[in-house]
């Protein structure tokens, strides 16, 4: 299923609403857990988390909400525990920084009888979770490379900048070195880059010292992408490559939207996906709908035609 607009979901969620489904004696506690924003992309995701629990706060007073955002796991640790045994939730929806360091603690509310939904980022154990809602990351790297293969139809050199040496990162890179094989594109180097525009912009003066020849560019996020033209700018070869981030953070929609030569396209993966977590989580308790399972968002290839559906206003990210 593919929602651009978590307001698709909200108005499911009111329809289902309005035959008085919510038994109005009976209350709900629903515990959101996130990371800090220390980059961008998590910076969004606290924005459209707080933005889903004012939502339905106001709009449906039987649903209670305990956020917390974390700088580390040991701290995101200590909210579940907190939230378990202090504010007694009767869900979770959480998307864990480090998903292997959480997976016990996650495991601990699921084992305490409370409804837990993650989002994002896998866990090391399997069947912990009762919904999990994420971006397609196959996806954004087969789409991306389906993208490379039409504007590179000749081949070229290219470069790519990843992002943690996590799983999604590997489900992103190897989909797209599976999408592009038996062309004559040729990836010169991947480095991490961690998501971080900072990071983004070592790696990429790195490359260019190192390669006289770059056609393009993947840098698989748009925190990423930030720090490679800033690179590209400062050694005056901006006009020499184009590059392909990922996720649409509000700058670069904009870039494509203009139809910008070095910023052609961009794929999908927006943080909002926490709001549609939190929506569906609430949807379960205020009128009994089955949404367990997963909900895979899908990772669509933005061009100047559609870059308006993708533009979220006032969005940090």
């Amino acid at each position: 299923m593919n929602f651009f607009r978590t307001t698709a979901l909200a108005a499911l969620l009111a329809g289902s609403l309005a035959g008085g489904a919510i038994a109005q004696d009976k209350t709900y506690t629903i515990g959101v857990s996130v990371p800090t924003g220390d980059h961008g992309w998590t910076g969004g995701v606290d924005f459209f988390a707080q933005q889903a629990v004012d939502r339905l706060s106001k709009a449906y007073p039987n649903l209670k909400f305990v956020l917390a955002t974390a700088p580390d796991s040991t701290k995101q640790a200590a909210d579940l525990e907190d939230m378990v045994t202090t504010r007694n939730i009767d869900a979770l929806v959480i998307l864990p920084g480090d998903p292997d360091a959480m997976t016990a603690s996650i495991k601990k509310v699921k084992d305490a009888g409370k409804w837990v939904t993650v989002v994002d980022r896998a866990l090391s154990q399997s069947g912990i979770e009762d919904l999990y809602v994420a971006g397609d990351n196959p996806g954004l790297g087969a789409t991306t490379a389906a993208y490379f293969k039409s504007a590179l139809p000749n081949g070229g050199n290219i470069v790519v900048l990843r992002g943690l040496p996590i799983p999604i990162d590997k489900q992103r890179f190897d989909a797209f070195m599976a999408g592009i094989e038996g062309t004559n594109i040729k990836v010169l180097d991947n480095q991490f880059a961690n998501w971080n525009r900072d990071d983004g912009y070592k790696v990429m003066q790195d490359f260019l010292t190192k390669y006289p020849k770059i056609d393009a560019v993947w840098c698989q996020d748009d925190d990423i992408l930030v720090g490679v033209l800033k690179a590209l700018k400062e050694a005056g070869r901006e006009n020499e490559m184009w590059a392909v981030g990922g996720a649409g953070m509000n700058q670069i929609i904009k870039m494509v939207a203009a139809g910008s030569t070095q910023v052609p396209v961009d794929v999908s993966y927006n943080p909002n996906m926490v709001a549609t977590a939190i929506d569906l989580t609430a949807l379960h308790f205020a009128a009994n709908a089955q949404v367990d399972g997963r909900f895979i968002i899908n990772s669509t290839l933005i061009t100047k035609d559609n870059a308006a559906q993708f533009d979220y206003p006032n969005t940090p990210f």
